[in-house]
């Protein structure tokens, strides 16, 4: 390992640390160094808030004349909600600057590396980008499509059954299968299901960690507001409620509707939610990555409109059977399998008594 590896691989570890809770914003980390010793240490937490260049060079504070820079992302040399970093960089005397990422950002997209060797900082690339390139896989998704990152995921038996023909679901996987899907829930933008696993679960879908977490927007597809008074969802704030519902839903159905503070209802064009619709809306509200966790139509609905980009499936070492057990993609399905989405195998491990596979979209 190198110099520059080992320091941009110190500040890769630096940002995986902060994946989920920056959206709409990439995870980014920063490091300055000088002398072959570590000066300052930076990272970007929250939108909004300081770059992490910013928090390493206020660390280093008068060490970083004439010292290095190691940032896992191009820095910004636009004016958003915080100063351009590309110059912050330049005007603290920083002599060399090691990227991992470059950034898709149209406002960045090369800009900030040609600002910084304008004023006169050697400028290195692609140390470790294959690693850094993999913390923002949501952020590059979001910003060249147009629209959220989509993880499926699902539970299931050896046999492909997410619950038995008496729809019992709880539990199929084992506690340290869902203690990580849940991690996945933290680093969501958003979580969605469908009005049926509402009204047959009646979940939380906040992210409940031991250690606590960011929770993510939760959104039903619900076309006919069918959506309990009861529900929990309705009765808890700890994140943001979002009702997705179809055009035939009437006027008067909304007002009568008691919708809390925190809970808003979002009427599509359609009598059926629209994904491909759906996705840009929730875009523009800067999500940049969701996780459809439910149920079978649903998915299906994901599928057939081709906005999967990875799947999350947990096999359970369990034989449920059952012509009529559900299954974690039901609905219309494909009819050829010429048409059908094809993945490609990225991770297998055994999380307790479990299997996880993580398979994406080639491309992604």
């Amino acid at each position: 390992m190198n110099r520059d590896q080992y320091y941009m691989e110190l500040a890769v570890e630096m940002a995986q640390k902060t994946m989920g809770q920056t959206e709409p914003n990439p995870a980014v980390a920063a490091v300055v160094v000088k002398n072959n010793q570590i000066v300052g240490t930076g990272l970007h937490v929250k939108a909004g808030e300081p770059h992490a260049e910013v928090h390493a060079l206020n660390m280093a504070g008068s060490h970083s004349e004439g010292a290095e820079i190691y940032v896992t992302l191009e820095p910004c040399s636009h004016h958003g909600r915080t100063p351009p970093c590309a110059d912050a960089i330049a005007e603290a005397g920083i002599k060399r600057a090691v990227i991992a990422s470059f950034d898709p950002n149209p406002k960045v997209a090369g800009k900030g590396t040609k600002r910084m060797r304008e004023a006169g900082v050697e400028v290195v690339t692609d140390v470790c980008r294959e690693e850094a390139d993999a913390i923002n896989r949501s952020f590059f998704h979001f910003i060249s499509k147009k629209k959220p990152y989509v993880r499926l995921k699902s539970a299931m038996s050896l046999d492909g059954k997410i619950a038995t023909s008496t729809g019992e679901s709880q539990w199929i996987t084992g506690e340290y299968a869902r203690k990580d899907g849940h991690w996945y829930r933290h680093r969501s933008g958003a979580i969605l299901v469908g009005i049926n696993t509402v009204l047959t679960d009646d979940p939380m879908l906040t992210a409940r960690l031991e250690e606590g977490g960011s929770h993510p927007v939760r959104i039903v597809l619900d076309n006919h507001l069918r959506m309990p008074n009861e529900a929990k969802l309705l009765h808890d704030d700890t994140s943001p409620v979002w009702i997705i519902v179809g055009s035939t839903v009437t006027d008067k159905q909304l007002h009568d509707f008691e919708v809390p503070p925190h809970v808003e209802i979002l009427r599509q064009e359609k009598e059926t939610v629209d994904i491909d619709t759906l996705l840009l809306t929730i875009a523009e509200r800067n999500i940049a990555s969701l996780l459809v966790e439910g149920g079978g139509t649903v998915a299906d609905s994901f599928v057939r409109s081709r906005n999967v980009d990875e799947v999350i499936t947990y096999i359970a070492p369990k034989l449920i059977g059952g012509r009529k057990a559900l299954t974690p993609v039901s609905g219309t399905g494909i009819e050829h399998l010429h048409d059908a989405m094809t993945f490609a195998v990225v991770h297998q491990s055994n999380v307790g008594e479990d299997i996880k596979i993580v398979s994406r979209k080639e491309g992604e």
